[in-house]
């Protein structure tokens, strides 16, 4: 008779529950696991059988027979771990070396060869499918609790070994059901804010625009100017991330494995940087198996590219989907999975090669040389960049001696956050929560110019040789301003704020 437990596996960016049976029959020993089980699953009869043995129970590989484990559905590729748990519970009560009801439970965990269990990735994705799928518990490895706790409706319980877990389930020594985990967004800092950022206002600016409508931005100038510092505080004034929205954000590290040790949720909004030599793969996401990239890590968060026109040019011409569609679409002979990509872009790039250009240090690069680097950015990408901001050096005594006034975080954050307001309640019964995302349906219908603004729009689109679609984000760059202003409509002055933005050279 084959008995049946559960367990699940991630796929994509969701959890798929996956059906473990085993038949025991007599017969010459062999250990067989089917179902499009990749080398890690394969290998688990060996960590499973050690387990067993390490527990005081018999080993499967102790007796002659037959052990068939059946991984369904059987068309699915498992990979991973994940399935240890369940199948050595499986063997001890198909064994009658346990006894137990495994209905509506599911199982999870990496067995080490001593019995105790592991952690795995994705934790939070199977548990909200287990919820999904109707079960009432789930028993997951210790490192692993607080994590699985975070969703409602289904009783968590998390053990350190294979003994521990059998001890519950045969009511010998119950374990307590975890505590519903809770946490706190409000106390999320970031390490570097605007106030320490001295000077550099028009580029300060420029990013608390962009952080209002959610808009992309690409700053420019010589090396040691700021840029990184201005990318990394940005996240700062960010407004913080909901509760849906952090466990959004969590589910997706989870998967990737990018939890940091002992942090069991995000609660601040993703900041990605990765390096100019990065892969398309690595950023895009994909492989054998589809894994989510860089730009999903940074799905509610920020994507900092410094040293822009260094990377790959397939990699740069890769974010023209994900910046327009806010998905990563991964397509494979089997099937075609989306990751979210609702990102916030930021760029930095030297002005030339030498990236002296336009500072106080000799540029020792030819035309045709600072020709070819800026080309580097194809009119594209060019186009789906909305605010272009120059940052350049400032007097090494103001460093030092500059009492000028400056804003901190905090108080930019808050600006941010009431128009943010603005917009949700604007787009309230949509799809959408900024002005980065309206259609040309939404602009027409929310973006309304006066004659005089929509002539001086028409002159501005001739003289800079704007296309469709730069245009379409120039009045979007023109609403996110005019809300900052607490403002109705779109004046002349938020319209012609918003063309001061758009690139002087790379057109």
């Amino acid at each position: 008779m084959a008995i049946k437990l559960h367990s699940a596996e991630v796929v994509g960016l969701s959890g798929k529950i996956i059906d473990v049976e085993i038949d025991l029959s007599p017969g010459l020993f062999s250990f067989a696991i089917v179902g499009l089980a990749d080398k890690a699953v394969a290998e688990s009869k060996e960590r499973i059988s050690a387990a067993i043995k390490n527990l005081g129970a018999r080993s499967p590989q102790k007796k002659n027979q037959r052990v068939v484990i059946a991984l369904a559905p059987a068309d699915l590729k498992k990979e991973g771990p994940v399935f240890d748990l369940a199948i050595a519970l499986s063997y001890l009560l198909a064994s009658k070396q346990a006894n137990f009801d495994p209905k509506n439970k599911v199982f999870l965990g990496e067995l080490a060869l001593d019995g105790s269990l592991r952690p795995v990735k994705g934790v939070l994705a199977l548990a909200e499918e287990a919820r999904r799928a109707g079960f009432s518990e789930i028993y997951v490895p210790k490192e692993n609790g607080v994590e699985a706790a975070l969703v409602d409706g289904l009783k968590s319980f998390e053990a350190g070994s294979l003994e521990e877990i059998l001890n519950h389930l045969e009511g010998k020594f119950p374990i307590k059901e975890s505590r519903k985990t809770t946490f706190d967004l409000s106390d999320a800092v970031s390490l570097l804010d605007f106030y320490d950022v001295r000077g550099q206002e028009s580029a300060k600016r420029g990013l608390e625009i962009a952080a209002a409508g959610a808009h992309n931005a690409l700053m420019i100038g010589p090396p040691g100017t700021g840029k990184t510092m201005l990318a990394r505080a940005f996240a700062s004034i960010l407004p913080p991330l909901s509760r849906d929205e952090a466990l959004e954000v969590t589910k997706i590290h989870s998967i990737a494995g990018a939890l940091k040790e002992n942090e069991f949720v995000l609660r601040h909004r993703p900041f990605r940087n990765p390096h100019h030599t990065s892969s398309y793969v690595s950023l895009v996401g994909g492989g054998t198996y589809p894994k989510p990239g860089e730009i999903t890590l940074a799905h509610r968060g920020v994507l900092f590219l410094d040293e822009f026109p260094e990377f790959e040019r397939r990699v740069i011409e890769v974010l023209r989907q994900p910046l327009e569609d806010k998905v990563v679409t991964i397509s494979r002979a089997k099937a075609t999975l989306n990751f979210p990509a609702q990102i916030m872009m930021v760029l930095a790039m030297n002005p030339c090669p030498c990236g002296n250009m336009g500072s106080n240090k000799a540029c020792v690069c030819n035309s045709a040389a600072i020709n070819r680097y800026q080309r580097k950015i194809s009119g594209p990408i060019v186009d789906r960049i909305d605010l272009w901001l120059g940052v350049y050096g400032i007097e090494h005594k103001k460093l030092e001696d500059d009492q000028s006034p400056r804003e901190s975080s905090a108080e930019i954050r808050k600006r941010v956050g009431l128009a943010r307001e603005i917009q949700k309640k604007r787009f309230v019964g949509q799809n959408i929560m900024t002005n980065s995302e309206m259609s040309v349906r939404d602009i027409k219908k929310y973006c309304a110019l006066d004659d005089e603004s929509k002539s001086i729009l028409q002159q501005a689109a001739a003289r800079l040789d704007l296309s469709s679609r730069s245009y379409h984000r120039v009045i979007k760059l023109a609403r996110t301003i005019a809300d900052l202003a607490n403002e109705r409509n779109i004046k002349k002055e938020h319209l012609l704020e918003a063309l001061q933005y758009r690139p002087k050279q790379l057109t």
